[in-house]
């Protein structure tokens, strides 16, 4: 309440001692009356409409803002409009007008500068910043930065109009003219991105080319995940190298998919799984009217319903293998989709675990087509993989034969469709979490190979990208997802390495594990064919008697030598052990 009363008394008193100086100033420069009841009456209403327009008198002058300097201007030009009209003839209009303007003058330089000497950082500022983006984000964080050990040294902009242009007295430059300065000796420590509407694909070209001029790189988050009542300077986060790897296809057809899922009952096989999990978010946010969710870990069926958090969800305790309740399931929830990524996609635990690969991953799928069939579901999607192509292990064989199943099933009114892609970037089962933790052990970093090459794709785009395929599905198609060039292991575990900031991370070759290749594979032949949209293909049709491979499946499960019997079904399978 003290503090309250004194800044009340302060603005008073900066009123009655502005004004009279206005005053004088502007008698000085027209040597009109200086009459003391006029300069009383003014001051008197100036103090009222400080006191009863926007509060004005309690304004904090150490947090002053553009809008600040907006209404102070606006109580004070009221405040003329009130006193003018009683003053006029007394006084001329010239003499009024001009008191009015200096006064506005003063009074905001005073502002102002009040603020400059009291948020001065106390701060030693031993260290300097670059900001890249003079938008809205980069004022904001250079205003953030003030109390900071760092001082900024430049801003950078792509905008030609607003190079060779300052904010604060900080120049904007382009990154040529970065690259000049530090030719000329100039160093730097940190800098910032500070453009949350721009791709990934543009953070990554930025951190590439200008890598080596900075200690440190930090950006804000992307548009969707900034909070904007938080301040910018703790949602930084250090270039991670799904940032790099990031591939964003061009065609992404988000009206297609909304169109596609919009009001829909969705059931998603595997919910709690990476891909799962990610497809569960992506038909919250695209407007199913339900959202069956199904899983047989408990934990994880725990933590996407906890996650998403909706009415319309509901979720399904249970393996795909139990027939029982499966039907049990489809007779509950009567889906529109099912989106099918309940699997083992782990290569050499598959290959360890052999007999329960092939039943979770063949006959899970089986079930989950055959029940598709049977209660008439509109779409059936099966998420495959890149392994199964020309597979070298009992994994990709098992979701080959899953391929054959789907693609040769008397579909009734049901369109089943595959969707082959490679590995996503920060999956429970990616190299990435891997080497995150042997690099924070101190390594070594273990590859299996020098020449080991991968398909890396973000999750959420690899997910919109399987739905998009359900729009343009009509069945029987496996359709591929462009997965841009592949990437080498050892390349990925050094830019690991260099983004860790730790020199002494070594890299050690392990060897290949079983079912292992050096190569993934994502076409079988070059008769495959583009859809309208060039991230996604379709490969050319395999016929398989569907009653043949319902009698050969049969026999898998019973027979001792399960690799002849795969070897059987899926020819090309050459086993890597």
């Amino acid at each position: 309440m003290n503090l309250y009363l004194d800044e009340r008394i302060l603005n008073v008193f900066v009123i009655i001692v502005l004004s009279f100086f206005s005053f004088a100033w502007t008698f000085w420069i027209f040597h009109n009356i200086f009459l003391l009841n006029i300069v009383l009456w003014v001051v008197f209403v100036r103090i009222i409409a400080s006191i009863l327009i926007f509060k004005d008198f309690s304004l904090s002058w150490s947090r002053i803002t553009q809008k600040t300097f907006l209404l102070k201007s606006f109580v004070y030009f009221i405040a003329f409009v009130v006193y003018m009209p009683f003053l006029y003839g007394h006084i001329s209009v010239a003499f009024m007008v001009s008191e009015l303007f200096f006064y506005l003058f003063s009074i905001n330089f005073a502002m102002y500068l009040y603020y400059l000497i009291v948020s001065r950082s106390k701060v030693k500022k031993d260290k300097s910043l670059v900001i890249y983006g003079a938008g809205r984000a980069g004022l904001s964080l250079e205003e953030e930065y003030k109390n900071t050990p760092y001082k900024i040294k430049y801003f950078i902009d792509d905008d030609k109009a607003l190079q060779k242009r300052s904010i604060d007295g900080v120049k904007i430059i382009s990154r040529e003219n970065l690259k000049e300065k530090v030719a000329n000796g100039d160093k730097f420590d940190l800098l910032v991105i500070a453009m949350p509407s721009v791709k990934a694909i543009r953070i990554n070209d930025i951190y590439q080319r200008l890598n080596g001029y900075f200690k440190e790189i930090k950006v804000l988050p992307m548009l969707d995940l900034v909070l904007f009542d938080k301040p910018f300077v703790n949602q930084l986060k250090s270039i991670s190298v799904e940032d790099l790897l990031a591939r964003y296809p061009k065609d992404l057809d988000k009206k297609a998919i909304s169109s596609f899922l919009k009001n829909k009952k969705v059931l998603v096989t595997g919910a709690g799984g990476s891909i799962g999990s990610e497809i569960c978010r992506q038909c919250i946010k695209y407007g199913v009217c339900e959202l069956f969710v199904l899983d047989h870990s408990e934990y994880n069926l725990y933590a996407i319903c906890e996650e998403l958090n909706s009415k319309c969800v509901k979720s399904f305790m249970h393996s795909v293998l139990n027939q029982k309740a499966l039907e049990k399931t489809m007779l509950t929830c009567k889906p529109d989709v099912i989106i099918h990524a309940a699997a083992y996609k782990h290569v050499p635990l598959v290959e360890e675990n052999i007999d329960d690969g092939i039943e979770n991953n063949i006959i899970g799928t089986k079930n989950c087509i055959d029940m598709a069939i049977k209660y008439g579901v509109e779409k059936f999607i099966l998420i495959s993989t890149d392994k199964a192509v020309r597979p070298t292990n009992v994994m990709g064989t098992t979701k080959r034969i899953c391929e054959l199943y789907a693609g040769n099933v008397d579909a009734k009114n049901t369109e089943i469709v595959a969707v082959r892609f490679g590995n996503v970037l920060g999956s429970s089962g990616s190299v990435i979490p891997k080497f995150n933790k042997q690099i924070k052990e101190g390594g070594p970093i273990t590859v299996t190979h020098p020449e080991i090459t991968r398909y890396f794709m973000l999750i959420p785009e690899a997910c919109e990208l399987v739905l998009q395929t359900g729009a343009i599905a009509k069945g029987g198609e496996i359709f591929i997802l462009d997965m841009g060039e592949p990437i080498k292991i050892v390349d990925l575990a050094k830019k690991m390495i260099e983004l860790s900031g730790k020199d002494d991370i070594n890299i050690e070759f392990s060897g290949l594990r079983p079912g292992e290749k050096l190569y993934e594979e994502l076409l079988i032949d070059k008769s495959d064919k583009k859809t309208k949209y060039s991230s996604i293909m379709v490969a050319k049709k395999s016929a398989y008697e569907i009653n043949k491979l319902n009698i050969d499946i049969q026999e898998l499960l019973t027979c001792k030598d399960k690799i002849k019997k795969l070897k059987e079904i899926v020819p090309e399978f050459n086993h890597k052990i």
